[in-house]
């Protein structure tokens, strides 16, 4: 496949300009960003996951069957890692997010020497080729700013959503909505007050014990 193709189907998948279409089979761009080893594709690659995986569309499987050669599906692999890393060293907590590490365990010290790299600004190594952490960081905030606010607002409308089934989990329709009005500092009935403290109190304590949470983590 001629370069020239490849970047006509990286701009209609997000990078320059941010344009959902159906036609691309992103995860096939993906696997084929990663042949190229054009650094100028390596360097949107952060953006390119982003504005696929926001659209459910990336599938890490399906994208490394596209890939023949082992070291291909290693490069595949590092490039994730790294976007997971610049993704962390911006603040951005997208819910999918997670989902792609549980296929990169085995990446977490160079996860992690990722996340070094991006806060010294020293160059990072990615399948042999060197990138150079601001030129990541620029790139990828330049193009997040265009469509920022969709992205911002598509994250926080997840993570509200994850927090509402996650308490659905434990509460009761109507312990969920105390517990809101709590929250909130909402006034509640003499009623409300009674039932929250005899019964939602307790479950909110339960929640909120750090031994609990960090055990909890563990066995996820």
């Amino acid at each position: 496949m001629k370069n020239e193709t490849l970047l006509k189907k990286v701009r209609m998948m997000g990078y320059p300009l941010l344009e959902k279409n159906d036609a691309v089979d992103v995860n096939a761009t993906l696997a084929q960003v990663v042949e190229s080893r054009d650094l100028r594709l390596w360097e949107g690659f952060p953006l390119l996951l982003a504005t696929a995986a926001k659209d459910g569309l990336f599938e890490y499987e399906k994208a490394k069957t596209q890939l023949k050669k082992q070291a291909e599906k290693k490069c595949l692999d590092q490039l994730l890692t790294m976007s997971l890393a610049l993704y962390e060293t911006l603040g951005l907590r997208f819910f999918w997010a997670k989902g792609v590490f549980k296929n990169l365990t085995r990446y977490q010290k160079v996860f992690n020497s990722y996340l070094d790299q991006f806060k010294s600004g020293n160059e990072l190594t990615v399948c042999g080729r060197r990138l150079l952490p601001q030129r990541l960081k620029t790139t990828f905030s330049n193009y997040f700013q265009k469509e920022g606010t969709k992205l911002k607002d598509f994250v926080a409308m997840k993570e509200e959503f994850d927090v509402e089934y996650a308490l659905s989990q434990v509460f009761s329709s109507k312990q969920k909505e105390l517990f809101f009005k709590k929250l909130k500092g909402e006034k509640l009935t003499k009623t409300e007050r009674e039932y929250y403290s005899r019964t939602v109190k307790k479950k909110v304590a339960t929640l909120a014990n750090p031994e609990l949470h960090r055990l909890a983590q563990k066995i996820i």
